[in-house]
């Protein structure tokens, strides 16, 4: 029986994951603030992992094979995990995310080497404490964040960096209904001039591929996405297909706000490390019907 220690974890692809390991025969623990219960079957610590004290108290004499954490954001989020988990895991991974590639600027799938977390600066005097400044820079908190993790060899861990997920009928983002809105009121959707296509990943794919990372002993970052990309206009015409009355109207902008999942630059990950490792990645768009059914409720 292996020990796994989840941080966060409680909703989206993070439960689907802890439902993996449980069925598996693994102990999970499960640590998280106590907002809301974990999966059954888990052992649940409640800590701020903000609160080095806090999470030391919490976890006690517990060791772990593997801890998978979910809801680092920034470098000093990082800092304390690494401190407190140094001595208690053999491996540590981490779910970051494709916005690392955010300065990226090429139009081809782009490699892990993109962005080496060695050569990454942290800075922790950054306000990462306000939500506000968090949000419009959570691809430089990811970076950061895999930074800390790879200073020095005597942390072993992975980031797994997480292609933009659909799918599953407890979406939280609201971006599918977003499109969803507006196709069925003939609004026009706003995406910028040049409008690349992304790379994507099923919410059950990457549960299956976290929990197959568990069991594996590779490090460093990996990209985490199915194969093929989609365009604004296949995620919307996929839409559209469950909605006989709508109409899809993209509108090119120069400037302001445009729709999720439009993009100037590209958001395309190159996933061959993870298929030379061994793991098998569906194709986007053999699964794109089923996922937006899920998400609208009008899977069977």
């Amino acid at each position: 029986m292996r020990e796994i220690c989840v941080i966060g974890g409680n909703r989206y692809f993070g439960k689907r994951l802890i439902g993996r390991l449980t069925a598996a025969g693994d102990r999970v623990t499960v640590v998280n603030r106590g907002s809301s219960a974990p999966p059954a079957g888990t052992v649940h610590l409640i800590a701020d992992r903000d609160d080095e004290d806090s999470l030391e108290r919490a976890l006690g004499s517990r060791t772990f094979d593997v801890v998978v954490d979910q809801v680092c954001y920034t470098p000093r989020q990082a800092e304390i995990a690494r401190r407190v988990f140094a001595r208690r895991t053999g491996r540590y991974v981490m779910t970051s995310t494709v916005e690392v590639y955010e300065d990226e600027d090429t139009a081809a799938p782009v490699g892990e080497g993109a962005v080496d977390p060695r050569a990454v600066a942290v800075h922790h005097d950054l306000p990462w404490d306000d939500p506000e400044f968090l949000d419009a820079h959570y691809g430089e908190g990811k970076r950061q964040a895999e930074a800390v993790f790879a200073a020095g060899p005597d942390f072993p861990h992975v980031a797994v960096r997480v292609a933009h997920v659909l799918g599953g009928d407890d979406d939280f983002t609201g971006r599918v209904e977003h499109y969803a809105e507006r196709i069925r009121a003939g609004e026009a959707i706003a995406v910028p001039p040049v409008n690349r296509p992304a790379t994507y990943i099923h919410v059950e794919e990457i549960a299956d591929f976290l929990f197959w990372t568990v069991g594996e002993t590779f490090t460093g970052p990996v990209n985490a996405a199915s194969h093929g990309s989609l365009s604004t206009g296949e995620l919307c015409d996929a839409i559209a297909a469950h909605l006989p009355d709508g109409k899809v109207l993209l509108r090119a902008v120069e400037a302001g706000e445009v729709s999720p999942f439009s993009f100037s630059r590209s958001y395309g990950m190159d996933n061959s490390r993870a298929t030379k490792l061994g793991f098998a990645f569906g194709d986007a768009r053999e699964w794109l019907a089923r996922a937006v059914a899920e998400t609208l409720g009008k899977g069977d």
